[in-house]
């Protein structure tokens, strides 16, 4: 499990590395065929109207942020999808949902508190005017 912690830019850094690696989407196309089954740069590249160079620079990103590890099998690199990267981001997002969904749990808890001071004061008598009270027509 990934424990997101604030102050360890370590661990900042490797967020970033790999929400820009997920950020296109190629490379997630890339991520999600490599998770399928193990495949060779040379057969990524076939299937993208982009350049061969193209598809090895997504595939780099990807190795950078620890999503893919290639291997060289004679001239061919083969790529595969590391699982628990993914699930480490799966971890990130469901903490960074945690927060969000306390911070609205809050709102709510704060609107619910303003609505029954706005409802406690309707039911308040108004006050009554006094004889220093000057009224204008």
């Amino acid at each position: 499990m990934y424990v997101w912690e604030v102050d360890d830019s370590e661990a900042e850094d490797r967020a970033d590395a790999l929400f820009h690696a997920l950020a296109d989407r190629t490379r997630r196309d890339i991520l999600r065929r490599v998770l399928a089954g193990e495949h060779s740069v040379t057969a990524l590249a076939a299937t993208y109207e982009m350049s061969f160079a193209a598809v090895q620079k997504h595939v780099a990103v990807l190795e950078r942020a620890g999503l893919v590890t290639k291997r060289r099998s004679g001239r061919e690199h083969l790529t595969t999808g590391e699982v628990e990267a993914v699930r480490s981001v799966a971890s990130m997002l469901g903490e960074l949902e945690e927060v969000w969904r306390g911070r609205v749990a809050r709102i709510d808890e704060l609107l619910a508190t303003d609505e029954k001071t706005e409802s406690t004061k309707e039911n308040e008598p108004c006050p009554s005017p006094t004889s220093s009270t000057t009224w204008t027509t």
